[in-house]
């Protein structure tokens, strides 16, 4: 297992929109593109919360993610994982906040 510090789970199960394995692998090489990242990516089968899936959500800040396509990942690797910034209008649930 690789080194992290981070840990994110990303929603496959069938309920979502779109081909969440294919978001699963591109999310997978976004964080390798970035090889200073020390990131743990796990498949989840289902949240039990569809909102404009795939949900990814990243530990240990707790912070879940509507990941509606690709550039939406983009920015949830290049600003939350490598700088440590929400992407608040990503943003709909908070660990401990309820829906924002």
């Amino acid at each position: 297992m690789r080194t992290h510090n981070k840990h994110v789970l990303m929603c496959i199960g069938p309920r979502c929109s779109g081909n969440n394995e294919e978001a699963f692998q591109q999310l997978g090489q976004k964080i390798d593109a970035h090889p200073q990242l020390k990131v743990k990516r796990t498949r989840s089968n289902c949240f039990a919360v569809c909102k404009n899936g795939p949900i990814l959500v990243v530990y240990p800040e707790g912070v879940w993610y509507s990941c509606t396509d690709e550039s939406v990942l983009e920015r949830i690797v290049s600003e939350h994982l490598e700088n440590g910034v929400e992407v608040s209008e990503h943003v709909f649930h908070r660990l401990g906040v309820g829906d924002v």
